[in-house]
């Protein structure tokens, strides 16, 4: 129905997010340890802003029950969070990359699925590099493109020698961003 007002009043609505390019970042796992040096952390998490509207508060509680029966499977375990921008995160905690990507996946699956696709901002996939300091890798639903960010210890700055030398060595293995003004920072990521 909504669809046909759409296109009766002459709305456009957003291409859907792409979602199954998420997987990639599985399949990147062996070279971003052994080229990079980049050790996959316990955590990832999705980020997205919240609708007011019964029919989202009922998505969410679905989507959590959907969690729960998931992550009971693969033993992951889960927080949310609200941000200062009142964006939605929920944390995911597992020593198993697959299973991070995997859950990832199902809530992103289930959101678009619900009509709230348009509401994704990004997932977030925590690696550790050698002097154990974090490098995120970006996961962009409306490009449908990773991108990395490296924060540095000290305020909001950003190492961009190692983004950029990261994103060139796995150019041939990730959808990467090609704009750089569209790797866009995350200070203070909740994990």
């Amino acid at each position: 129905m909504r669809r046909f007002l759409d296109s009766l009043l002459g709305r456009s609505r957003p291409a859907p997010p792409t979602i199954e390019r998420l997987f990639a970042i599985s399949t990147a796992q062996i070279s971003l340890e052994t080229q990079l040096n980049l050790k996959a952390g316990d955590h990832a998490g999705i980020v997205f802003r919240p609708v007011d509207s019964s029919y989202f508060d009922q998505a969410t509680k679905d989507l959590d029950e959907l969690l729960k029966v998931s992550t009971n499977d693969t033993g992951t375990t889960y927080t949310t969070k609200t941000d200062e921008y009142r964006f939605k995160w929920i944390i995911l905690d597992d020593p198993q990359p697959e299973d991070l990507v995997a859950t990832i996946h199902i809530i992103s699956q289930t959101l678009i699925e619900n009509l709230f696709g348009e509401q994704l901002l990004a997932s977030v996939f925590r690696y550790n590099t050698s002097d154990n300091e974090p490098l995120y890798w970006f996961y962009n639903y409306k490009r449908g493109t990773f991108y990395p960010f490296a924060p540095l210890p000290s305020g909001q700055k950003r190492d961009n020698a190692l983004e950029l030398r990261v994103s060139s060595a796995m150019d041939h293995e990730l959808p990467i961003e090609k704009e750089l003004e569209r790797w866009y920072p995350m200070w203070d990521i909740p994990f």
